[in-house]
């Protein structure tokens, strides 16, 4: 059994696990930066860490500071979060050879599935379609010219061993080919210290559909249902739902039996996930293999009602899973919108500075996950995600309504965030019929930003005329000698609110 965890991670997903640890009475400890020492995971932890400075090279991807930091305050098992060092097979080697238990899949896992070109392999092999493509890794600006040639323009340079966007170029034309390979192994070397890559195919107007698997070390396999993640910058995901508004019964059944497929093939233990891309007319094909817990964990949670978090921590215990194939019985529609520290409306440019004031959406069906606070400073160290708002409805329609109606509620004044482009998106008339790709933000940003606007124009004449009601209350409350403090209260707030969601 597992009896304390050390959670190698910040922000809100270190928060999500104490919440769970606390309910599975595990005690937790946070690890934190000296530029996050006041963050809320080290505030609701049982135990606190420093590991080192504000860069992450030195604090949260140090891996002898944070076993340190493990053997210092006893903690007997370490949970990676996502991010950071969540998929580096090298450190959960490291957690198990000095003799500590590792919440995730085996290192042996995590090298095969982390490497794209073997992960293809292994993909293929289990029956999935892959992307048309090379097979193998290629340092070679020939070889990459070569394939682009078998497969046709246009195509993308992949980093080989990375994820999240990082080392990838498209690439339309061949006289674009040679720049684009070279910057691609550039970046990747500087993000995974490895510089291959692989050329594959571009599929036109794709959707991004997940299917969120869990396993045991007892050989069951299940899965909970997919997400649909197309809503991309950058090849960052801001918007998830499940189920798919997209994909039809039948490809979705599919596509659950091979990730089941995929994931037996390889021994896999805990929560992972198989990412395909859809095709227009839903052809599907395999994209890569996440081997932790992802950013929206949430959605499926709400659907099936059972806590993945809590989950990872059973079975890296050696328990058996605590459901089947047959519990999973997803209901309603959730959606997740993840709350970035940038300006939607100028090319999700960073934004940093301090919290001034913080105002959570609630009410029934909604659920924030988040790890700011008030007079907490956003730096520009780490990931500029600052929580994620999501919602359930008994219908897709629901949900949406409901995720407009939370965005609405939600106040963060001092730094700009990605609450306002949301909030376009829920009140676009291609996301409500759910006609969109990952092409979305390309071909709509005008229309959201046009909306944002008018928006805009609507807000100031609200402020207008409650400016004018609060000078006649304020007058008539002088008149009868009371106190006009709650009567300003009101219009205050809405005016922080009109800042806030501009």
């Amino acid at each position: 059994m597992i009896c304390k965890v050390l959670i190698a991670n910040r922000g809100e997903i270190a928060v999500r696990v104490i919440r769970s640890c606390r309910e599975m009475s595990i005690p937790a400890v946070a690890i934190y930066s000296e530029a996050d020492r006041g963050s809320p995971h080290v505030l609701m932890a049982d135990e606190a860490i420093c590991v080192g400075p504000a860069a992450s090279l030195e604090s949260y991807l140090k891996v002898d500071h944070i076993l340190a930091a493990a053997r210092k305050t006893n903690a007997d098992a370490i949970h990676p979060g996502y991010g950071f060092l969540a998929e580096n097979a090298t450190f959960a080697r490291a957690v198990q050879e000095v003799g500590l238990t590792w919440i995730g899949p085996s290192p042996e896992t995590l090298a095969l599935l982390g490497d794209k070109v073997s992960a293809r392999r292994l993909a293929q092999e289990s029956g999935a379609p892959i992307i048309p493509g090379g097979l193998e890794p290629t340092a070679d600006i020939e070889a990459a010219k070569a394939i682009a040639s078998e497969v046709g323009y246009p195509i993308l340079i992949k980093a080989a061993g990375g994820g999240g966007g990082k080392g990838m170029r498209v690439v339309t034309q061949p006289d674009e080919l040679r720049p684009a390979f070279e910057r691609a192994r550039s970046e990747a070397e500087s993000a995974f210290a490895d510089n291959r890559v692989y050329v594959e195919k571009i599929i036109e107007q794709p959707h991004h559909v997940e299917i969120q698997v869990f396993a045991d070390q007892h050989g069951q396999v299940v899965r909970l249902g997919e997400r649909e993640c197309s809503i991309q910058r950058r090849y960052q995901k801001i918007i998830e739902e499940t189920p798919s508004p997209f994909i039809t019964q039948q490809v979705r059944e599919e596509l659950g039996r091979l990730a089941i497929s995929i994931a037996q093939a390889c021994r896999y233990r805990g929560a992972g996930t198989i990412e395909f891309l859809v095709d227009k007319d839903q052809n599907y094909y395999f994209l890569e293999v996440n081997t932790r817990l992802q950013v929206e964990h949430p959605i499926t949670e709400m659907v099936t009602g059972f806590d993945l978090v809590a989950e990872q921590i059973r079975v890296a215990s050696g328990e058996p899973l605590s459901f089947t194939q047959e519990d999973i019985q997803p209901r309603g529609h959730a959606i997740e919108c993840r709350i970035y520290a940038e300006d939607g409306f100028d090319n999700f440019t960073p934004s940093t500075g301090t919290i001034v004031e913080l105002g959570a959406p609630s009410g029934f069906g909604v659920r924030l996950d988040h790890g700011i606070r008030e007079g907490l400073e956003i730096t520009p160290y780490y990931d500029p995600i600052l929580g994620k708002l999501c919602v359930w409805g008994q219908t897709r329609p629901e949900a949406v309504r409901r995720m407009a109606r939370a965005l609405e509620e939600f106040r963060v004044v001092g730094v700009q965030t990605t609450v306002p482009f949301c909030l376009a998106v829920m009140n676009h008339h291609s996301f409500i019929r759910g006609e969109y790709s990952t092409r979305y933000i390309d071909d709509y940003l005008f229309e959201l930003e046009a909306w944002s606007q008018a928006d805009t124009e609507n807000l100031s004449e609200v402020a207008a005329l409650g400016a004018t009601l609060f000078t006649t209350a304020y007058e008539s409350k002088l008149a009868d000698h009371s106190n006009v403090e709650e009567a300003d209260s009101n219009w205050v707030r809405l005016g922080r609110e009109q800042q806030v969601s501009r």
